[in-house]
């Protein structure tokens, strides 16, 4: 193959492979509903359970006498909405498999736990009552 025909060959390539100047820019992806935030309105209706956890971390819990399947959590200022898992315990367990969130509520107190790198977001998470030992 000659020079020229390599160079009018590679230009060609490059063509091809490039996006066009005039084609639209392309949109970013849109993160799949269930991995993005909870509008504020979702939790309207809901009950607000607040919780002190140790090392000064706080969350809050929405939750609906009409749904005992879910709960919407706020969390570093984030709402992400759980989905309760069966126990055999007795504990309640609220996962958001995207988010790797898991919380875990027995009578003494509440745990967030992170699945996607094993370790505990918070514990000792405790509403005002549960201080109380009430």
């Amino acid at each position: 193959m000659s020079f020229m025909k390599l160079i009018t060959a590679c230009a060609m390539a490059l063509a091809i492979a490039a996006p066009s100047a005039h084609a639209a820019p392309k949109k970013a992806a849109a993160k799949p509903a269930a991995a993005q935030n909870e509008p504020e309105s979702s939790v309207s209706g809901r009950t607000a359970t607040n919780y002190a956890c140790e090392l000064g971390n706080k969350i809050t819990i929405y939750s609906s006498a009409d749904d005992g399947n879910s709960i919407v959590m706020r969390w570093k200022n984030r709402l992400h909405r759980l989905t309760r898992e069966a126990t055999s315990t007795g504990a309640q367990r609220f996962e958001n498999k995207i988010a790797g969130l898991i919380w875990i509520g027995i009578p003494a107190k509440g745990m967030l736990l992170d699945s996607k790198v094993n370790r505990q977001l918070a514990n000792e998470c405790k509403t005002s009552d549960q201080a109380l030992g009430l």
